[in-house]
This record gives C-alpha cells, structure tokens and sequence, in this order.
C-alpha cells in the first residue's frame, strides 16, 4: 500500500479539496481528523469535529485512543486500499499518524500549496475562521448519525439521491459522487450556543419518504416530542383496506428513521407509524385527503 500525505494549514481547505485530488490521483483512501474514508465511504473511525473539546479532537485525530486506533489499523486490513493519503496540518501530525496506525513510512508528500491557489486559501480561511465551518470529504449520507454538527442543504441532498444517485439496500452506493460531494459541518466545540433543524425540514423529510408509498398510504399528522436529540417521531396516516398496507407501514417506518438519523445528525429515538383512519381504495383516500 503506497502511503502519501496531504498538509497544509489549518482552514487553508484540504479536506475540501481531498475527494478531487484523491481521485485524480488514484488515491482510494483517505484519512482525515480521525476518520477512515474508503472510495468515498466512511468506513471506520470517529470524526475529531464531534468532540466536545480541542483537547479531545486533537487526540482523536491523531489515533490516541486505543479503541479508536485498533478499529482503523483493523478497517485498513479489511479493505487493503492501494493507496492511503493522510491528511494533516503538519508533516510531523500525518507521520504521527502513520506511526499510529502503523502504515508508514510515508513515500509522497503533497502541500495545499501545490494544488490551490493563494485566494482559494483565503477562501477557505474565510469559511473556516468567520463561518466555522469545516468539510469532510465524504457524502453528507454517509455521516455517521451522533455526528454533532449540522450539514449544508440537507433536503438538496436527499432529494438528489430520491432522484437516482440511490444507496443499494447493502449500504453500497450505486453511483459515484462527483469530486464536489462533500460534507460542510460545524464542529461541537466551535458552537457558543444551541442548534436545531427546522420542523419544515422534518416534514419534508417524511414527505419524502411516504411519496412511495402513496398508493396505499397517505400522511396526514405527524408529531414529536419536541427535543432535537433523542427525538421520537409518530406519523398518522390513512391505509387503504389492504394487508400490504401494513408491511408499507413497516417500509415507511424504516426510511423516515434512516432518512432523519443519517440527515439530522441527532440521535432518533423511535419512529412510530400509526393508522388512523382505514379507506376502501385510493379514491376514497385521495377524496378524503381533499376534504
């Protein structure tokens, strides 16, 4: 396995720039701020950017801990990538890390001088120092769900996948992400205050979801328990009489848990369909929904 890196200063934009360089270059892995990312999956890992401290992130990213840093040297085993490219601040921090995860040495090294420009740099200090944000180069579904942060434009995203760049039932993506697929998020500790995602954005989320199941099913009140962690959905809806109503129900259930824990970022207690009301056929249904 050929190991290179990949350094520059922090805010100066490689992890924004990561998923381009690691696929013109052949690249199939990358690890960054703690994460294993393989072709485009993270595959093992905890992100520094949910820690709660510096401190913690800092040991985070560089495999300190002992749990974290045996399920990464396990991962890269798993899946042998041809070639790993490290991601780091400093040539010290990324032969750190290949010490760590005992991948070293490392053959290339690669500096965000060689591939951006000084305003692009700029660019990124500007989001990183007065937005906060910071990139992981992985696709925002891809995120693990206690992942503390929030993503940019989340219902774009889904929508785009409903649309066809799908996730296989076997969790394996069925289309390739473009080098521009990357996951913007603010760190747990860079925030001063709290954070939610809007009651529109849950709505639309289940709209979503239920839009393929429509022809037995039809959403007419959903609810909370108000808290933006460990949030419990119920779904009302009206069910044609039909046994296959129910295993949609089940269908229903199962995506709006998925679409919100992966796309919320917060932890999703429980999801609850319930059947409210029980039509003939989807006229009946389609002419109560109108009254």
């Amino acid at each position: 396995m050929k190991v290179v890196s990949f350094t520059g200063k922090s805010g100066t934009g490689k992890s924004f720039q990561a998923t381009a360089l690691a696929q013109s270059r052949g690249f199939d892995a990358i690890i960054d701020d703690g994460l294993l990312i393989y072709k485009g999956q993270i595959v093992a890992g905890s992100s520094a950017k949910k820690c709660a401290s510096k401190a913690a992130a800092m040991r985070t990213a560089l495999f300190n801990y002992d749990d974290h840093r045996e399920e990464v040297k396990a991962a890269i085993e798993e899946f042998s990538p041809q070639a790993l490219m490290i991601i780091g601040t400093s040539d010290r921090m990324t032969d750190i890390v290949a010490e760590q995860l005992g991948i070293g040495p490392i053959e290339e090294r690669i500096y965000i001088e060689d591939v951006t420009t000084e305003e692009e740099r700029a660019t990124a200090r500007h989001f990183r120092v007065d937005e906060g944000e910071h990139v992981i180069p992985a696709p925002v579904g891809q995120l693990r769900r206690d992942f503390a942060g929030y993503f940019m434009d989340p219902i774009k995203h889904f929508i785009d996948k409903a649309k066809g760049n799908a996730v296989s039932s076997g969790g394996k993506k069925e289309a390739d992400d473009g080098p521009d697929d990357r996951t913007v998020v603010r760190p747990t500790f860079s925030y001063s205050g709290s954070f939610y995602i809007s009651e529109q954005v849950i709505r639309d989320i289940i709209r979503l979801c239920a839009e393929k199941y429509e022809s037995h099913l039809a959403v007419v009140d959903r609810m909370n328990n108000g808290k933006q962690t460990n949030m419990s959905i119920t779904i009302d809806v009206m069910a044609i009489r039909d046994p296959d109503s129910v295993d949609m129900c089940i269908a229903l259930q199962r995506d709006v848990f998925k679409a919100l824990a992966t796309m919320t970022a917060f932890t999703i207690e429980s999801v609850n369909v319930r059947i409210r009301d029980i039509v003939r056929d989807a006229d009946e249904m389609h002419s109560r929904r109108l009254h």
